[in-house]
């Protein structure tokens, strides 16, 4: 193996460490909790429509993938002047080189969604519509990117659905991390794939949407307002982009680490037979 056992668990303990701090909440994530229906009122119509499109997206995205799906064949570009072809070949690599690709791959999406945020902030209202699904597909495209430098393949409908829980992960209170941590970890060894029906559990999609829109739809008030909307505008994607990246850099990390370990514990188990 790449690793060490005892690597391979040190690891594995950051990851579990970094899923028990998510039960605290930042103070934009609190505010953002508060029952949609008080602010309903001050959130014009036509931004709660657009955020209301995403279902349709989110539907398409899980079935087919659909104008957001990314290809394994990036990979060159995630790992330059190392050989790296197919999945497979990701798992010759250790978790700190795969950490380091999703580290840059996110990097760069943030500065992505900051310039977005900021372009589509100048105009305030009337540029407002735009940015909310641009935004929607930045996060999609960077947990399948960030899928593909764990060595998951986003063209299998399993990881397409995995990565639709890592959106409600992020937009969920305490108690839904929680349940939807317990569901994550029923996605098993990469091998076998998940053993239950996890689109039953998604009524799936919706609940994502109805989170989505109340986390997001407040904070695009702010970016209603001309010019002072770029700022806003880049902070508040460049901030969404960030936490989407560091639950699935956390999540996918967990599953590589946990294979591994399976696949040694195999190894030891075999010469005894």
């Amino acid at each position: 193996m790449i690793e060490q056992k005892e690597q391979l668990i040190n690891e594995l303990k950051k990851c579990e460490e970094w899923e028990k701090d998510q039960g605290d909440l930042w103070f934009w994530e609190k505010l953002g909790r508060l029952p949609f229906k008080l602010i309903d009122r001050f959130t014009p119509e036509f931004i709660q429509k657009k955020v209301g499109v995403i279902l349709d997206e989110l539907g398409t995205y899980i079935q087919s993938g659909g104008r957001y799906l990314s290809s394994a064949a990036a990979l060159k570009n995630y790992y330059p002047g190392q050989n790296i072809h197919t999945l497979q070949d990701v798992e010759a690599l250790p978790i700190v080189k795969i950490d380091e690709a999703a580290e840059k791959l996110t990097a760069n999406r943030k500065r992505t969604a900051a310039l977005q945020g900021a372009g589509t902030g100048v105009g305030g209202i009337f540029t407002l519509t735009i940015d909310i699904p641009l935004l929607l597909g930045i996060q999609l495209k960077t947990l399948q990117d960030i899928a593909i430098c764990y060595g998951f393949d986003p063209a299998d409908k399993n990881e397409r659905m995995f990565i639709v829980k890592i959106l409600q992960f992020v937009s969920s209170d305490i108690v839904g991390k929680k349940t939807i941590l317990q569901q994550l970890t029923m996605f098993g060894a990469k091998e076998e794939g998940p053993k239950r029906e996890v689109v039953s559990e998604l009524q799936g999609w919706r609940e994502v949407v109805f989170s989505y829109r109340d986390q997001i739809g407040w904070k695009k008030l702010f970016q209603m307002i001309p010019i002072a909307g770029l700022l806003f505008g880049a902070f508040i994607n460049r901030s969404a982009v960030n936490d989407i990246a560091e639950a699935g850099i956390m999540l996918y990390r967990k599953r590589v680490i946990v294979n591994r370990l399976h696949q040694d514990m195999i190894a030891d188990i075999k010469p005894e037979s």
